[in-house]
């Protein structure tokens, strides 16, 4: 009866881990951001990420860096699709980010931020005047 019982409950405990293991999820996030630069790269904004598993979460933005840039910018309506992920959690933190750009009046652009083995391709279109190279972080936190 006692090897009966320990094969029972080392079967359930099995199957419950394999039964509460997260299957892996995609992500999407809206946004909208303003900022500026002169060296010095700042921005912020706020958006919704949304997952196929019904999940949502609203967030901050921000944006630090430095390097050879000038100008001010905003994105209205842009879009984040984010690598999967186990948990909506995941993607709260900090993004390392580079890139070129250059604009004036309308522009669009579109870049890829990193966290560990997440990644966050970024695409929106705007206003302003900005020219330069950058480097630095984009950060996502709960609101």
């Amino acid at each position: 009866m006692k090897k009966t019982t320990g094969v029972l409950v080392a079967m359930a405990l099995l199957f419950g881990v394999q039964g509460t293991a997260a299957a892996a999820i995609d992500c999407e996030m809206d946004f909208n951001m303003s900022g500026w630069s002169a060296f010095y790269k700042t921005g912020s904004g706020s958006g919704t990420i949304h997952c196929n598993n019904g999940q949502s979460m609203k967030v901050k933005i921000r944006t630090k860096g430095g390097g050879i840039t000038f100008g001010k910018q905003r994105i209205d309506n842009g879009r984040g699709k984010f690598s999967e992920v186990r948990n909506i959690k995941d993607l709260l933190g900090t993004y390392a980010s580079g890139g070129a750009h250059a604009g004036a009046v309308k522009s669009s652009a579109a870049s890829v931020v990193t966290k560990g083995d997440v990644s966050l391709a970024l695409a929106g279109t705007g206003e302003g005047v900005d020219i330069g190279i950058d480097f630095g972080k984009f950060v996502i936190s709960a609101r």
